[in-house]
């Protein structure tokens, strides 16, 4: 049982760390996304460059390296090995040790996660994303409801048992977005496609 639970989480972290926003972006001869806007790998980053094509293959690419290992987790191992490889999913994100152990934020990421988990907890996730950045054009604000949301939706859909782990990653998502927040407070935020978006992502 251990044994799994290691593997599921070696898994995670292996495919979560795979910075897709930094490769597509020297792919198409962009350059190193993370010289740009806020240093980060994500897709909100990766739309500073221009390239909204870049952008939404990011936001999907992580999505799936969220998503993909809790689900391979849980045909292979089972629902505690899916909570093992969700959270080495965003840490892998967070934290790649192919870049020093700079990445992205894990938004997207753990939509994908919440997704693999329960697809209810997906559809809370992907609901409060999309609502908050409809209304506020803030990516930092949404991502952090998202994240508060899919782990509220937990007992309350019926899935107790990956509170825990989704408890834990919007802690560690809201920490990483702390500068976010100090912006947020003082009203200096900036929103989605404005002259000024260099926050988030």
């Amino acid at each position: 049982m251990t044994t799994n639970l290691i593997l599921a989480a070696l898994l995670g972290y292996l495919i979560g760390s795979i910075p897709f926003g930094l490769l597509l972006t020297k792919a198409a001869g962009m350059g190193d996304v993370r010289q740009i806007g806020s240093g980060n790998i994500g897709a909100t980053n990766v739309l500073r460059t221009g390239n909204k094509g870049l952008a939404a293959g990011t936001l999907v690419l992580d999505l799936l390296k969220g998503f993909a290992p809790v689900a391979l987790a849980g045909h292979l191992w089972g629902e505690v090995a899916m909570a093992f490889a969700a959270g080495a999913a965003v840490l892998g994100h967070c934290f790649p040790v192919w870049l020093g152990f700079k990445g992205g934020k894990g938004v997207a990421t753990n939509a994908g996660v919440a997704f693999g988990l329960a697809w209810p907890l997906g559809l809370a996730y992907a609901f409060v994303w999309l609502s908050i950045l409809a209304i506020f054009r803030i990516s930092s604000l949404a991502g952090m409801a998202a994240v508060v949301a899919a782990a509220a939706a937990a007992p309350l859909f019926g899935y107790p048992q990956f509170f825990p782990v989704l408890g834990a990653i919007a802690l560690l998502i809201i920490y990483l977005h702390r500068e976010n927040i100090a912006r947020l407070a003082k009203g200096e935020e900036p929103r989605v496609g404005g002259s000024k978006d260099t926050a988030g992502g």
